[in-house]
Protein backbone atom coordinates (compact mmCIF):
# COMPACT_ATOMS: atom_id res chain seq x y z
CA UNK A 1 0.00 0.00 0.00
CA UNK A 2 1.41 3.36 -0.98
CA UNK A 3 0.48 6.91 -1.77
CA UNK A 4 -0.08 7.18 -5.50
CA UNK A 5 2.79 9.07 -7.11
CA UNK A 6 1.12 11.20 -9.75
CA UNK A 7 4.41 12.00 -11.44
CA UNK A 8 4.48 8.37 -12.61
CA UNK A 9 2.21 6.82 -15.25
CA UNK A 10 -0.65 4.63 -13.99
CA UNK A 11 -3.29 2.47 -15.66
CA UNK A 12 -6.89 3.24 -14.72
CA UNK A 13 -9.62 0.59 -14.67
CA UNK A 14 -13.31 1.36 -14.50
CA UNK A 15 -16.18 -0.60 -12.98
CA UNK A 16 -16.38 -3.52 -15.42
CA UNK A 17 -12.61 -3.97 -15.67
CA UNK A 18 -12.21 -3.78 -11.88
CA UNK A 19 -14.91 -6.39 -11.36
CA UNK A 20 -13.20 -8.67 -13.87
CA UNK A 21 -9.89 -8.33 -12.02
CA UNK A 22 -11.62 -8.88 -8.67
CA UNK A 23 -13.43 -12.03 -9.80
CA UNK A 24 -10.26 -13.48 -11.32
CA UNK A 25 -8.27 -12.79 -8.15
CA UNK A 26 -10.96 -14.16 -5.83
CA UNK A 27 -11.21 -17.38 -7.85
CA UNK A 28 -7.53 -18.13 -7.21
CA UNK A 29 -7.61 -17.42 -3.45
CA UNK A 30 -9.27 -18.92 -0.38
CA UNK A 31 -12.69 -17.49 0.46
CA UNK A 32 -12.78 -14.00 1.97
CA UNK A 33 -9.05 -13.37 1.36
CA UNK A 34 -9.43 -10.19 -0.66
CA UNK A 35 -11.76 -8.58 1.88
CA UNK A 36 -9.44 -9.43 4.74
CA UNK A 37 -6.50 -7.97 2.85
CA UNK A 38 -8.55 -4.84 2.21
CA UNK A 39 -9.31 -4.56 5.92
CA UNK A 40 -5.64 -4.88 6.86
CA UNK A 41 -4.62 -2.24 4.31
CA UNK A 42 -7.33 0.16 5.48
CA UNK A 43 -6.41 -0.28 9.13
CA UNK A 44 -2.73 0.32 8.41
CA UNK A 45 -3.52 3.55 6.59
CA UNK A 46 -5.99 4.67 9.27
CA UNK A 47 -3.34 4.21 11.96
CA UNK A 48 -0.84 6.19 9.89
CA UNK A 49 -3.30 9.04 9.32
CA UNK A 50 -4.43 9.22 12.96
CA UNK A 51 -1.59 7.71 15.05
CA UNK A 52 -2.74 9.27 18.32
CA UNK A 53 -6.49 8.98 17.83
CA UNK A 54 -8.94 8.74 20.70
CA UNK A 55 -11.74 7.60 18.41
CA UNK A 56 -11.88 6.22 14.88
CA UNK A 57 -15.36 6.00 13.43
CA UNK A 58 -15.92 3.30 10.82
CA UNK A 59 -19.22 3.86 9.00
CA UNK A 60 -20.20 0.63 7.20
CA UNK A 61 -22.78 0.17 4.48
CA UNK A 62 -24.90 -2.69 3.13
CA UNK A 63 -22.45 -4.22 0.63
CA UNK A 64 -18.87 -5.37 0.26
CA UNK A 65 -17.57 -1.89 0.96
CA UNK A 66 -19.16 -2.25 4.38
CA UNK A 67 -17.47 -5.64 4.70
CA UNK A 68 -14.10 -3.97 4.09
CA UNK A 69 -15.03 -1.61 6.91
CA UNK A 70 -15.86 -4.48 9.28
CA UNK A 71 -12.49 -6.08 8.57
CA UNK A 72 -10.70 -2.75 9.09
CA UNK A 73 -12.51 -2.26 12.40
CA UNK A 74 -11.42 -5.74 13.53
CA UNK A 75 -7.79 -4.98 12.68
CA UNK A 76 -7.90 -1.62 14.43
CA UNK A 77 -9.41 -3.18 17.55
CA UNK A 78 -6.72 -5.85 17.56
CA UNK A 79 -4.19 -3.03 17.45
CA UNK A 80 -5.70 -1.46 20.53
CA UNK A 81 -7.23 1.51 18.72
CA UNK A 82 -10.48 2.93 20.12
CA UNK A 83 -13.19 2.53 17.50
CA UNK A 84 -16.89 3.11 16.94
CA UNK A 85 -18.58 1.02 14.24
CA UNK A 86 -21.93 1.96 12.73
CA UNK A 87 -23.84 -0.09 10.16
CA UNK A 88 -26.49 1.09 7.74
CA UNK A 89 -27.96 -2.03 6.21
CA UNK A 90 -29.61 -5.41 6.78
CA UNK A 91 -27.23 -8.07 8.09
CA UNK A 92 -29.35 -10.82 6.55
CA UNK A 93 -28.90 -9.33 3.07
CA UNK A 94 -25.15 -8.80 3.19
CA UNK A 95 -23.02 -10.46 0.48
CA UNK A 96 -21.20 -13.59 1.67
CA UNK A 97 -17.81 -11.95 2.27
CA UNK A 98 -19.32 -9.01 4.15
CA UNK A 99 -21.55 -11.33 6.21
CA UNK A 100 -18.47 -13.32 7.21
CA UNK A 101 -16.65 -10.11 8.17
CA UNK A 102 -19.57 -8.94 10.33
CA UNK A 103 -19.67 -12.34 12.04
CA UNK A 104 -15.95 -12.14 12.81
CA UNK A 105 -16.40 -8.63 14.21
CA UNK A 106 -19.24 -9.71 16.48
CA UNK A 107 -17.38 -12.85 17.57
CA UNK A 108 -14.54 -10.57 18.73
CA UNK A 109 -16.99 -8.81 21.02
CA UNK A 110 -17.19 -5.58 19.00
CA UNK A 111 -20.70 -4.17 18.99
CA UNK A 112 -22.42 -2.02 16.41
CA UNK A 113 -23.19 1.47 17.73
CA UNK A 114 -26.68 2.84 17.27
CA UNK A 115 -25.44 6.36 16.57
CA UNK A 116 -22.37 8.04 15.15
CA UNK A 117 -19.90 9.29 17.75
CA UNK A 118 -20.11 12.97 18.64
CA UNK A 119 -16.34 13.38 18.47
CA UNK A 120 -13.84 11.44 16.37
CA UNK A 121 -10.31 11.92 15.07
CA UNK A 122 -10.77 10.00 11.81
CA UNK A 123 -13.83 8.82 9.91
CA UNK A 124 -13.63 5.77 7.63
CA UNK A 125 -16.20 5.89 4.83
CA UNK A 126 -17.13 2.26 4.10
CA UNK A 127 -20.73 2.99 3.14
CA UNK A 128 -20.93 2.57 -0.65
CA UNK A 129 -18.30 1.39 -3.11
CA UNK A 130 -17.88 0.08 -6.63
CA UNK A 131 -21.15 -1.86 -6.71
CA UNK A 132 -23.40 0.95 -5.49
CA UNK A 133 -26.52 1.34 -7.60
CA UNK A 134 -28.18 4.16 -5.67
CA UNK A 135 -27.31 7.49 -4.13
CA UNK A 136 -26.75 7.69 -0.37
CA UNK A 137 -29.93 8.68 1.45
CA UNK A 138 -31.47 8.77 4.92
CA UNK A 139 -29.11 8.01 7.81
CA UNK A 140 -26.36 7.04 5.38
CA UNK A 141 -26.45 10.51 3.86
CA UNK A 142 -26.60 12.05 7.34
CA UNK A 143 -23.46 10.14 8.31
CA UNK A 144 -21.62 11.31 5.22
CA UNK A 145 -22.55 14.91 5.88
CA UNK A 146 -21.53 14.55 9.49
CA UNK A 147 -18.06 13.19 8.72
CA UNK A 148 -17.36 15.71 5.97
CA UNK A 149 -18.52 18.66 8.09
CA UNK A 150 -16.56 17.59 11.17
CA UNK A 151 -13.11 18.89 10.23
CA UNK A 152 -11.62 15.47 11.03
CA UNK A 153 -9.85 13.58 8.23
CA UNK A 154 -12.03 11.22 6.16
CA UNK A 155 -10.65 8.01 4.66
CA UNK A 156 -12.81 6.48 1.91
CA UNK A 157 -12.37 2.77 1.20
CA UNK A 158 -11.96 2.22 -2.55
CA UNK A 159 -14.24 5.14 -3.52
CA UNK A 160 -15.88 8.07 -1.75
CA UNK A 161 -19.51 7.02 -1.23
CA UNK A 162 -21.71 8.16 -4.09
CA UNK A 163 -18.83 8.69 -6.54
CA UNK A 164 -19.03 6.87 -9.88
CA UNK A 165 -15.77 5.04 -10.55
CA UNK A 166 -16.07 5.49 -14.32
CA UNK A 167 -17.15 9.13 -14.59
CA UNK A 168 -16.13 10.90 -11.39
CA UNK A 169 -19.66 12.21 -10.93
CA UNK A 170 -21.00 12.30 -7.41
CA UNK A 171 -24.61 11.50 -6.60
CA UNK A 172 -24.53 13.92 -3.64
CA UNK A 173 -23.18 17.35 -2.78
CA UNK A 174 -21.01 17.34 0.32
CA UNK A 175 -20.17 21.02 0.22
CA UNK A 176 -16.84 22.79 0.37
CA UNK A 177 -14.02 20.38 -0.44
CA UNK A 178 -11.56 22.48 1.54
CA UNK A 179 -13.16 21.92 4.95
CA UNK A 180 -12.03 18.33 5.43
CA UNK A 181 -8.76 16.52 4.77
CA UNK A 182 -9.80 13.73 2.44
CA UNK A 183 -8.07 10.46 1.58
CA UNK A 184 -9.09 7.51 -0.58
CA UNK A 185 -7.56 4.03 -0.52
CA UNK A 186 -8.21 2.60 -3.99
CA UNK A 187 -8.20 -1.21 -3.89
CA UNK A 188 -7.26 -3.74 -6.59
CA UNK A 189 -7.28 -1.08 -9.31
CA UNK A 190 -6.94 2.68 -9.65
CA UNK A 191 -10.25 4.10 -10.87
CA UNK A 192 -10.57 6.87 -13.48
CA UNK A 193 -13.38 8.59 -11.59
CA UNK A 194 -10.97 9.54 -8.80
CA UNK A 195 -9.22 12.00 -11.11
CA UNK A 196 -11.90 13.87 -13.06
CA UNK A 197 -15.17 15.75 -12.49
CA UNK A 198 -15.98 15.60 -8.73
CA UNK A 199 -13.37 12.91 -8.10
CA UNK A 200 -10.35 15.04 -7.28
CA UNK A 201 -12.22 17.09 -4.66
CA UNK A 202 -13.91 14.11 -3.01
CA UNK A 203 -11.00 11.66 -3.08
CA UNK A 204 -8.31 14.07 -1.93
CA UNK A 205 -5.04 12.19 -1.53
CA UNK A 206 -5.23 8.84 -3.34
CA UNK A 207 -3.54 5.74 -1.93
CA UNK A 208 -3.39 2.34 -3.59
CA UNK A 209 -3.15 -1.34 -2.67
CA UNK A 210 -3.50 -3.99 -5.38
CA UNK A 211 -4.24 -6.67 -2.72
CA UNK A 212 -1.89 -8.97 -4.60
CA UNK A 213 -4.13 -9.13 -7.68
CA UNK A 214 -2.76 -9.41 -11.20
CA UNK A 215 -4.01 -6.61 -13.48
CA UNK A 216 -1.74 -7.23 -16.45
CA UNK A 217 -4.25 -9.00 -18.69
CA UNK A 218 -7.04 -6.43 -18.42
CA UNK A 219 -6.93 -3.42 -20.78
CA UNK A 220 -7.18 -0.05 -19.03
CA UNK A 221 -10.05 2.35 -19.57
CA UNK A 222 -7.77 5.38 -19.19
CA UNK A 223 -4.30 6.37 -18.05
CA UNK A 224 -2.55 8.90 -15.89
CA UNK A 225 0.24 10.00 -18.21
CA UNK A 226 2.96 10.77 -15.66
CA UNK A 227 5.27 13.75 -15.56
CA UNK A 228 6.78 14.44 -18.98
CA UNK A 229 10.53 14.47 -19.37
CA UNK A 230 11.61 17.80 -20.86
CA UNK A 231 13.43 17.23 -24.14
CA UNK A 232 17.15 17.99 -24.09
CA UNK A 233 18.12 20.60 -26.63
CA UNK A 234 21.29 20.03 -28.59
CA UNK A 235 23.93 22.75 -28.48
CA UNK A 236 24.06 22.58 -32.27
CA UNK A 237 20.54 23.90 -32.80
CA UNK A 238 18.83 27.11 -33.86
CA UNK A 239 15.39 28.68 -33.82
CA UNK A 240 14.37 26.65 -36.84
CA UNK A 241 15.03 23.46 -34.87
CA UNK A 242 12.00 23.99 -32.65
CA UNK A 243 9.31 24.91 -35.13
CA UNK A 244 7.15 27.90 -35.96
CA UNK A 245 3.81 28.71 -34.32
CA UNK A 246 1.24 31.04 -35.85
CA UNK A 247 -1.56 32.38 -33.69
CA UNK A 248 -4.68 33.51 -35.58
CA UNK A 249 -7.25 35.20 -33.36
CA UNK A 250 -7.75 38.41 -31.44
CA UNK A 251 -10.81 40.02 -33.03
CA UNK A 252 -11.68 43.61 -32.06
CA UNK A 253 -12.03 43.85 -28.30
CA UNK A 254 -10.40 40.44 -27.74
CA UNK A 255 -6.83 40.87 -28.94
CA UNK A 256 -5.49 39.95 -25.51
CA UNK A 257 -6.45 36.32 -26.09
CA UNK A 258 -4.25 36.13 -29.18
CA UNK A 259 -1.29 37.72 -27.41
CA UNK A 260 -1.70 35.33 -24.45
CA UNK A 261 -1.58 32.27 -26.71
CA UNK A 262 1.42 33.64 -28.58
CA UNK A 263 3.31 34.53 -25.39
CA UNK A 264 2.69 31.05 -23.99
CA UNK A 265 3.88 29.39 -27.20
CA UNK A 266 7.08 31.45 -27.14
CA UNK A 267 7.86 30.74 -23.49
CA UNK A 268 7.02 27.05 -23.92
CA UNK A 269 9.87 26.76 -26.38
CA UNK A 270 8.68 27.45 -29.93
CA UNK A 271 11.48 28.60 -32.22
CA UNK A 272 9.47 31.47 -33.71
CA UNK A 273 5.97 32.76 -32.99
CA UNK A 274 3.92 34.81 -35.46
CA UNK A 275 0.78 36.68 -34.41
CA UNK A 276 -1.97 37.14 -36.98
CA UNK A 277 -4.48 39.40 -35.26
CA UNK A 278 -7.97 39.67 -36.72
CA UNK A 279 -8.11 43.30 -35.57
CA UNK A 280 -5.90 45.13 -38.06
CA UNK A 281 -6.01 48.37 -36.10
CA UNK A 282 -5.05 46.97 -32.70
CA UNK A 283 -1.71 48.17 -31.32
CA UNK A 284 1.02 45.66 -30.52
CA UNK A 285 2.05 45.46 -26.86
CA UNK A 286 5.70 46.16 -26.18
CA UNK A 287 5.99 43.35 -23.65
CA UNK A 288 7.53 40.76 -25.98
CA UNK A 289 9.51 42.00 -28.95
CA UNK A 290 10.27 38.39 -29.92
CA UNK A 291 6.68 37.94 -31.11
CA UNK A 292 6.33 38.77 -34.80
CA UNK A 293 3.10 40.32 -36.02
CA UNK A 294 1.87 39.46 -39.50
CA UNK A 295 -1.31 39.78 -41.52
CA UNK A 296 -3.12 36.43 -41.12
CA UNK A 297 -3.40 35.99 -44.89
CA UNK A 298 0.40 36.25 -45.30
CA UNK A 299 1.30 33.35 -43.02
CA UNK A 300 2.85 30.20 -44.50
CA UNK A 301 0.40 27.89 -42.75
CA UNK A 302 1.72 24.74 -44.48
CA UNK A 303 4.97 25.06 -42.52
CA UNK A 304 3.54 26.02 -39.14
CA UNK A 305 1.70 24.80 -36.10
CA UNK A 306 -1.35 27.07 -36.13
CA UNK A 307 -3.31 28.07 -33.04
CA UNK A 308 -6.66 29.37 -34.23
CA UNK A 309 -9.69 30.79 -32.45
CA UNK A 310 -8.41 32.49 -29.28
CA UNK A 311 -10.49 35.64 -29.02
CA UNK A 312 -11.53 35.12 -32.63
CA UNK A 313 -15.19 36.09 -32.34
CA UNK A 314 -17.09 35.74 -35.61
CA UNK A 315 -14.15 37.35 -37.44
CA UNK A 316 -12.29 34.02 -37.34
CA UNK A 317 -14.82 32.56 -39.78
CA UNK A 318 -13.21 34.46 -42.64
CA UNK A 319 -9.91 32.63 -42.11
CA UNK A 320 -11.19 29.27 -40.94
CA UNK A 321 -11.60 27.45 -44.29
CA UNK A 322 -8.06 28.40 -45.31
CA UNK A 323 -6.66 27.37 -41.93
CA UNK A 324 -8.44 24.01 -42.05
CA UNK A 325 -7.18 23.34 -45.56
CA UNK A 326 -3.58 24.51 -45.22
CA UNK A 327 -2.30 24.29 -41.63
CA UNK A 328 0.32 21.57 -41.21
CA UNK A 329 -0.76 21.08 -37.60
CA UNK A 330 -3.61 22.89 -35.91
CA UNK A 331 -4.89 23.74 -32.44
CA UNK A 332 -8.53 24.86 -32.54
CA UNK A 333 -9.76 26.72 -29.49
CA UNK A 334 -12.64 28.92 -28.35
CA UNK A 335 -14.38 30.71 -31.25
CA UNK A 336 -12.73 28.40 -33.76
CA UNK A 337 -14.60 25.54 -32.10
CA UNK A 338 -17.85 27.48 -31.95
CA UNK A 339 -17.61 28.15 -35.68
CA UNK A 340 -17.12 24.43 -36.39
CA UNK A 341 -20.20 23.66 -34.29
CA UNK A 342 -22.30 26.07 -36.37
CA UNK A 343 -21.22 25.06 -39.86
CA UNK A 344 -21.37 21.49 -41.21
CA UNK A 345 -19.12 22.31 -44.18
CA UNK A 346 -16.30 23.32 -41.85
CA UNK A 347 -16.86 20.20 -39.79
CA UNK A 348 -16.30 18.19 -42.97
CA UNK A 349 -13.09 20.12 -43.68
CA UNK A 350 -11.93 19.37 -40.16
CA UNK A 351 -12.55 15.63 -40.55
CA UNK A 352 -10.79 15.64 -43.93
CA UNK A 353 -7.58 16.83 -42.27
CA UNK A 354 -6.99 13.37 -40.80
CA UNK A 355 -7.16 11.77 -44.26
CA UNK A 356 -4.61 14.32 -45.49
CA UNK A 357 -2.27 13.43 -42.58
CA UNK A 358 -2.75 16.89 -41.07
CA UNK A 359 -2.69 16.94 -37.26
CA UNK A 360 -5.49 18.61 -35.29
CA UNK A 361 -5.97 19.15 -31.54
CA UNK A 362 -9.22 20.61 -30.18
CA UNK A 363 -9.20 22.26 -26.73
CA UNK A 364 -12.85 22.73 -25.72
CA UNK A 365 -14.24 23.53 -22.32
CA UNK A 366 -17.43 21.60 -21.48
CA UNK A 367 -19.84 24.09 -23.11
CA UNK A 368 -17.82 24.17 -26.34
CA UNK A 369 -17.68 20.37 -26.32
CA UNK A 370 -21.46 20.26 -25.83
CA UNK A 371 -21.99 22.49 -28.87
CA UNK A 372 -19.78 20.25 -30.98
CA UNK A 373 -21.62 17.14 -29.80
CA UNK A 374 -25.09 18.65 -30.15
CA UNK A 375 -25.88 18.19 -26.48
CA UNK A 376 -25.66 20.20 -23.25
CA UNK A 377 -22.99 20.80 -20.64
CA UNK A 378 -24.65 18.50 -18.13
CA UNK A 379 -24.43 15.56 -20.52
CA UNK A 380 -20.73 16.25 -21.18
CA UNK A 381 -19.90 16.54 -17.49
CA UNK A 382 -21.91 13.42 -16.67
CA UNK A 383 -19.28 11.31 -18.47
CA UNK A 384 -16.24 13.35 -19.44
CA UNK A 385 -14.24 10.37 -20.70
CA UNK A 386 -17.05 9.24 -22.97
CA UNK A 387 -17.69 12.77 -24.28
CA UNK A 388 -14.03 13.42 -25.12
CA UNK A 389 -13.67 10.01 -26.76
CA UNK A 390 -16.83 10.47 -28.85
CA UNK A 391 -15.70 13.92 -29.97
CA UNK A 392 -12.26 12.60 -30.97
CA UNK A 393 -13.86 9.84 -33.03
CA UNK A 394 -16.52 12.07 -34.59
CA UNK A 395 -14.01 14.68 -35.74
CA UNK A 396 -10.96 12.42 -36.29
CA UNK A 397 -8.62 14.41 -34.07
CA UNK A 398 -7.15 14.71 -30.59
CA UNK A 399 -9.38 16.37 -27.98
CA UNK A 400 -8.46 18.08 -24.72
CA UNK A 401 -11.66 18.35 -22.69
CA UNK A 402 -10.70 20.96 -20.13
CA UNK A 403 -11.85 20.98 -16.52
CA UNK A 404 -10.96 19.29 -13.25
CA UNK A 405 -9.03 16.29 -14.49
CA UNK A 406 -8.73 17.37 -18.12
CA UNK A 407 -9.29 14.43 -20.48
CA UNK A 408 -7.07 13.91 -23.53
CA UNK A 409 -8.65 11.58 -26.10
CA UNK A 410 -7.54 10.48 -29.57
CA UNK A 411 -8.97 8.06 -32.11
CA UNK A 412 -6.41 5.30 -31.57
CA UNK A 413 -5.08 6.01 -28.05
CA UNK A 414 -6.30 5.10 -24.58
CA UNK A 415 -7.67 8.32 -23.04
CA UNK A 416 -5.45 10.14 -20.56
CA UNK A 417 -6.57 12.08 -17.50
CA UNK A 418 -4.35 14.91 -16.35
CA UNK A 419 -3.80 15.04 -12.57
CA UNK A 420 -2.21 18.52 -12.35
CA UNK A 421 -3.81 21.93 -11.98
CA UNK A 422 -6.04 23.66 -9.46
CA UNK A 423 -8.69 26.34 -9.11
CA UNK A 424 -6.19 29.10 -9.93
CA UNK A 425 -6.80 28.14 -13.55
CA UNK A 426 -10.49 29.06 -13.23
CA UNK A 427 -9.86 32.55 -14.55
CA UNK A 428 -10.06 34.22 -17.95
CA UNK A 429 -7.23 33.65 -20.39
CA UNK A 430 -5.75 30.44 -19.01
CA UNK A 431 -7.33 28.46 -21.83
CA UNK A 432 -5.59 30.70 -24.36
CA UNK A 433 -2.32 29.99 -22.58
CA UNK A 434 -2.94 26.26 -22.85
CA UNK A 435 -3.73 26.52 -26.56
CA UNK A 436 -0.39 28.27 -27.13
CA UNK A 437 1.45 25.62 -25.16
CA UNK A 438 -0.15 22.83 -27.21
CA UNK A 439 0.84 24.68 -30.37
CA UNK A 440 4.45 24.89 -29.18
CA UNK A 441 4.49 21.15 -28.42
CA UNK A 442 3.16 20.35 -31.90
CA UNK A 443 5.70 22.67 -33.52
CA UNK A 444 8.49 20.75 -31.76
CA UNK A 445 7.44 17.60 -33.62
CA UNK A 446 5.59 15.68 -30.92
CA UNK A 447 2.71 13.49 -32.07
CA UNK A 448 -0.66 15.05 -31.13
CA UNK A 449 -1.72 12.91 -28.17
CA UNK A 450 1.66 13.25 -26.50
CA UNK A 451 1.86 16.97 -27.33
CA UNK A 452 -1.54 17.54 -25.71
CA UNK A 453 -0.70 15.44 -22.63
CA UNK A 454 2.60 17.24 -22.07
CA UNK A 455 1.18 20.73 -22.54
CA UNK A 456 -1.77 20.06 -20.24
CA UNK A 457 0.54 18.58 -17.60
CA UNK A 458 2.92 21.58 -17.57
CA UNK A 459 0.04 24.06 -17.70
CA UNK A 460 -1.43 22.52 -14.54
CA UNK A 461 1.96 22.07 -12.89
CA UNK A 462 2.68 25.79 -13.26
CA UNK A 463 -0.51 26.54 -11.31
CA UNK A 464 0.29 23.87 -8.70
CA UNK A 465 3.73 25.36 -8.10
CA UNK A 466 2.53 28.95 -7.96
CA UNK A 467 3.68 30.74 -4.77
CA UNK A 468 0.75 31.31 -2.43
CA UNK A 469 1.77 34.93 -1.80
CA UNK A 470 2.08 35.84 -5.49
CA UNK A 471 -0.85 37.19 -7.53
CA UNK A 472 -1.98 34.90 -10.34
CA UNK A 473 -3.19 35.83 -13.80
CA UNK A 474 -3.16 34.35 -17.28
CA UNK A 475 -0.57 36.93 -18.34
CA UNK A 476 1.82 35.81 -15.63
CA UNK A 477 1.07 32.15 -16.34
CA UNK A 478 1.94 32.59 -20.03
CA UNK A 479 5.45 33.68 -19.04
CA UNK A 480 5.88 30.69 -16.72
CA UNK A 481 5.33 28.04 -19.40
CA UNK A 482 9.03 27.40 -19.96
CA UNK A 483 9.91 27.60 -16.28
CA UNK A 484 7.50 24.75 -15.51
CA UNK A 485 9.29 22.55 -18.02
CA UNK A 486 12.60 23.18 -16.29
CA UNK A 487 11.45 22.19 -12.80
CA UNK A 488 12.97 19.01 -11.37
CA UNK A 489 10.71 16.09 -10.54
Amino acid sequence: MHRLDLTLPHLLHGIDASRHIEHAAAASLPAHTLMRRAGVATARLAMALAPHSHCIWIACGPGNNGGDGFEAALELARGGRPIVVTFEGDAARLPADARDALGRLQAAGISIAAEAPRHFDLAVDALLGLGASRAPEGRMLDHLRCMHASGAPVLAIDLPSGLNADTGRSAIDLGNAGRTQRHCLSLLTVKPGLFTAHGRDLAGTVWFDDLGADRTGTPPDARLPGRPTPALRAHDSHKGSFGDVAVIGGAPGMTGAGWLAATAALHAGAGRVFVGLLDNDAPSPAADHALMRRAPQSLALERMAVVCGCGGGTAVEGMLPEVLARARSLVLDADGLNAIAREDAWRSLLKARAQAQQVTVLTPHPLEAARLLGTDTGAVQADRLAAATQLARDLCCTVVLKGSGSVIASVDDTPSINPTGNARLATGGTGDVLAGMVGSALASGLEPHRAACEAVWWHGAAADGWPADRPFSASLLARQAGIALARPA
